[in-house]
């Protein structure tokens, strides 16, 4: 009887303990970018939802230094979930590139296409700065090392002609270049980020900003360079005092999730992007509606099982491999 009354006591134990582990949520990382950008408030949206919505995990957003960061990150287990810029990811995935001697194409799969993500060069309107070319002998914040912005910004300072002997580039977060262009310590900031970002329109509501148009010389051939890329127009009055249109280019934002997610959690995550897309934009500075077919062009790296679970019950097919 002892050892009966043993054996029982032992089993209470062990369901006990099985019954208080099954209670921990598993924390799951979401890498972000800096805080003023359209990543970092997707982000922050996307992970108070994603809390209320799936049980068993709890989402935290990370502040990083961009696509490049977030692509290593995921790569080597730090994060779980990313945004990337498109070319960005064509290039880690396939090893070109930047990406050409990196190995960052571990274990991660595509999850949807967010939007596009806009090239955007601010100057202070008393700059006298109008065109690209009117950067040769300044200083400009090319954005986060590491970061999608500095890729994008040093692809479109080459392909106009403005080399290292004919202007300076430092690498800045978003919230210094904006308080160092504001002192005058730099003449221009580029950020590439969805059109509203929130760190422009407070920057434009405390000094007289312009955003430069690229001249449709070196859009072409940035198109003709790195496909990727897409016109994109910003239409007049997005920032306070923006009156005029503003002709540039854009690649789309890719959220990624580690190859490490069960395909179950990755299809509830791919859901919410759809069933709470109005919610999104709201909370966010973002105009689009999330659509299947849209979230699915525009990236040629494979998805995600989860993902193509629910892409395949919308009546869209994605490859896995």
């Amino acid at each position: 009887a002892s050892d009966v009354y043993k054996r029982q006591v032992l089993m209470s134990c062990l369901l006990f303990v099985m019954a208080g582990c099954s209670g921990h949520s598993k924390n799951l990382k979401f890498g972000a970018a800096d805080i003023g950008g359209v990543y970092y408030s997707f982000a922050s949206t996307f992970t108070q939802l994603a809390d209320k919505e799936i049980d068993g995990y709890t989402f935290e957003t990370k502040t990083t230094a961009g696509s490049v960061a977030n692509l290593r990150l995921i790569s080597d287990g730090y994060i779980d979930l990313a945004i990337v810029q498109a070319d960005l990811l064509s290039d880690a995935y396939n090893g070109k590139g930047t990406f050409k001697d990196g190995d960052y194409k571990k274990g991660y799969k595509a999850v949807a296409a967010l939007y596009t993500e806009v090239c955007q060069i601010i100057v202070k309107s008393a700059s006298g700065i109008e065109t690209i070319d009117d950067l040769v002998g300044k200083t400009v914040s090319i954005g986060a090392a590491e970061s999608g912005t500095e890729k994008n910004a040093e692809e479109i300072l080459k392909v106009s002609g403005i080399t290292e002997e004919r202007g300076k580039t430092v690498n800045m977060d978003y919230s210094e270049a904006v308080d160092k262009l504001m002192a005058g310590e730099i003449d221009a900031m580029f950020i590439t980020s969805g059109i509203r970002t929130g760190i422009i329109e407070q920057l434009s509501k405390k000094c007289s900003i312009d955003v430069i148009s690229i001249d449709e010389k070196c859009i072409e051939k940035m198109l003709t360079a790195y496909p990727l890329y897409e016109r994109y127009t910003i239409p007049a009055d997005t920032y306070t005092g923006q009156s005029e249109p503003v002709n540039t280019i854009g690649v789309r934002a890719v959220l990624v999730a580690s190859a490490n997610l069960s395909a179950g959690v990755t299809e509830q995550i791919t859901s919410i992007i759809f069933s709470h897309s109005t919610d999104i934009k709201n909370a966010t500075s973002l105009d689009s509606i999330f659509d299947v077919n849209a979230a699915t062009g525009g990236i040629d790296i494979p998805f995600h099982a989860g993902a193509a679970a629910y892409y395949t019950k919308q009546g869209v097919s994605v490859r896995t491999e």
